[in-house]
């Protein structure tokens, strides 16, 4: 962990506490200056909380929140130097897309002339240079995103908060605008801390990610080090698809009692019988269900020893053409021992 002073958010033991419920339990971390931050989890696992526990809409129940090295106990909202995107966007309907924009330098008393040379710039920023006469009602949910966006960064917080901004959009958008969220980041250079349930989106455009469950962190790191060294059972579940194998299935196969984690993508499916390479294991069983996806296909294998294991296979070519791979057919898993993630008893590593 490093030293809270250099670091654009600091937590140090951090609760936030609703009667009995911990929402947020004990928490601490740092983000770094510039970082693009996810925080990641299922509903109600706290990431919300802490992203206003950031912004200076909730107060900790304990603990010591900075920004900067500045402490927040205490401090507004509007006296933080961080603003915030939602998910409704928040735009004002009254006012022009070019009024929205510039609204937090109106407050600032900067003068109309520069306003408005500020809000045209950031609107160019968004990809919406000469839309700032128009109403949000005017604009597709993608475009009045990029307004919301335009605003909040106006005023050049040093840390920018998104709760689930692109929950709302369609998955096509949704996919584009994660590209361009990412690119305004680097170009604006400031901390983006990102709020959101979707772990395609966190893997995608962090520079590290949080996973939490149940107002704790199960995991802090980069998304290589999440997706492919999951530090428990929930975040290898939770993060992508992943096969936990354990109990009598993972002594037939490794020849040890300990439980153990393979990605679907990691696992070659071949016709029983195939020969095993030294330096990988192997399970025997049968195919039992196929769902075709189509750029891959989702095979379900009940194994000889016992348990289950999902194997996705990439279509590069049809998977008609192999007549193995029929539901029913007997099959031989192989993969590489390194591509194995030992789980604890307690779900630890």
């Amino acid at each position: 962990m490093t030293d809270a002073g250099s670091s654009a958010v600091s937590f140090r033991n951090v609760s936030r506490l609703y009667g009995e419920v911990r929402a947020a339990d004990d928490l601490s971390f740092d983000i770094e200056d510039g970082e693009f931050f996810a925080l990641l989890g299922p509903s109600g696992s706290g990431k919300t909380t802490c992203l206003r526990l950031i912004a200076g809409f909730e107060q900790p129940t304990s603990g010591d929140i900075r920004v900067h090295g500045r402490p927040m106990a205490g401090v507004p909202p509007y006296e933080r130097d961080v603003n915030t995107v939602f998910q409704d966007y928040a735009l004002f309907p009254h006012m022009s897309v070019g009024e929205n924009v510039a609204y937090g330098l109106m407050i600032r008393k900067v003068a109309k002339a520069e306003r408005d040379k500020q809000a045209e710039a950031m609107l160019e920023m968004v990809a919406l240079g000469g839309l700032g006469g128009r109403r949000p009602s005017q604009l597709s949910g993608g475009q009045r995103q990029r307004v919301a966006l335009a605003r909040a960064l106006i005023n050049r917080p040093s840390v920018l908060l998104l709760d689930e901004p692109l929950g709302a959009l369609d998955l096509k958008l949704r996919e584009q605008m994660q590209v361009e969220l990412k690119a305004i980041q680097r170009q604006v250079g400031i901390t983006f801390i990102y709020v959101t349930h979707d772990q395609g989106e966190a893997l995608s455009m962090s520079d590290r990610i949080a996973v939490f469950n149940k107002g704790r962190i199960e995991q802090i790191g980069s998304p290589t080090e999440v997706y492919e060294r999951p530090a428990t059972t929930f975040v290898a579940g939770f993060v992508g698809v992943s096969n936990l194998v354990d109990g009598a299935a993972a002594t037939a196969i490794t020849g040890m009692t300990q439980a153990f984690t393979i990605r679907p993508e990691k696992i070659l499916m071949a016709p029983a019988g195939s020969g095993v390479p030294a330096d990988c294991l192997a399970a025997d069983g049968s195919i039992d269900s196929v769902l075709y996806l189509g750029s891959s296909t989702r095979y379900n294998i009940a194994l000889t020893k016992g348990g289950e294991l999902t194997v996705i296979d990439q279509n590069r070519e049809s998977p008609a053409a192999d007549g193995w791979r029929q539901q029913g057919s007997a099959v031989r898993l192989v993969w590489q021992r390194a591509h194995i993630q030992r789980i604890g008893t307690d779900g630890s590593r």
